[in-house]
């Protein structure tokens, strides 16, 4: 029972936020030296976090593993405070005042859930595309058909204006048909899929960056939660020192 109530003290002690935080922030630092250093880092961009990490040498991803053990004890406290705060002041009578610290801290949740989700299943990758190209996008058998490449001249020849056609398929059925167009990427899916580059001849072909990233979602959502809740806990603090 000691030790139970030794780490419910831990989890549930402010202090013990301050030095997690503390000890990522020096880890973070470590990292910022590591990194440039090595050309294994490169790999991130194209290869989701868990996946990577697993197969790299442990004196070079040690600060890694050592944070996220850090923010998953991090998230763990904050879940714990939010609780104990709502339990211990349930009575208070400005109900805002008492769920805007915890709205803050639901948003952060949000966006730790969104790293670890981008780190499982997040990619990058470039591929070519012509008129009826078809390509994988996951182990799902989940596809994207090029169905159509259009570009517009100008009367000296120069390229004006584009847009690329497109269809989400799953098993040969059309999920989502979609339309890319300049600064108007294809988001459907989780997936984000941009034309880097055109070229009109001999055939008309496009370069695509297609970019999975399942925590964006979730990222979105916590950081909007995240920001109205400072900004209300600001808005009542100055309205109560009046």
């Amino acid at each position: 029972m000691n030790i139970l109530k030794q780490i419910l003290n831990f989890l549930l002690s402010l202090r013990t936020t301050i030095w997690l935080l503390g000890i990522s922030l020096v880890l973070l630092f470590a990292g910022a030296f590591i990194m440039p250093a090595s050309e294994e880092f490169q790999l991130l961009h194209s290869t989701p976090l868990f996946e990577w990490i697993q197969n790299q040498p442990l004196q070079l991803t040690w600060w890694l593993w050592s944070l996220i053990g850090i923010l998953a004890v991090l998230a763990v406290n904050t879940l714990f405070c939010s609780i104990e705060s709502i339990i211990s002041k349930r009575k208070v009578t400005h109900w805002l005042l008492l769920i805007s610290p915890q709205i803050i801290h639901v948003g952060f949740l949000f966006i730790l859930l969104a790293h670890l989700l981008s780190g499982i299943g997040a990619s990058q990758g470039m591929t070519g595309a012509v008129e009826g190209s078809v390509i994988m996008l996951s182990g799902d058998d989940t596809e994207l058909r090029v169905k159509e490449i259009n570009m517009n001249y100008d009367s000296y020849g120069y390229l004006t204006d584009w847009d690329v056609s497109v269809e989400y398929l799953s098993a040969g059925d059309v999920l989502y048909r979609d339309m890319i167009k300049p600064n108007q990427p294809s988001t459907r899916m989780g997936f984000n899929i941009n034309v880097k580059d055109l070229r009109p001849f001999p055939v008309e072909a496009v370069l695509l960056q297609i970019n999975r990233e399942p925590g964006a979602l979730w990222a979105l959502i916590g950081g909007i939660l995240f920001t109205v809740g400072i900004v209300t806990l600001i808005l009542l603090k100055i309205r109560m020192e009046r």
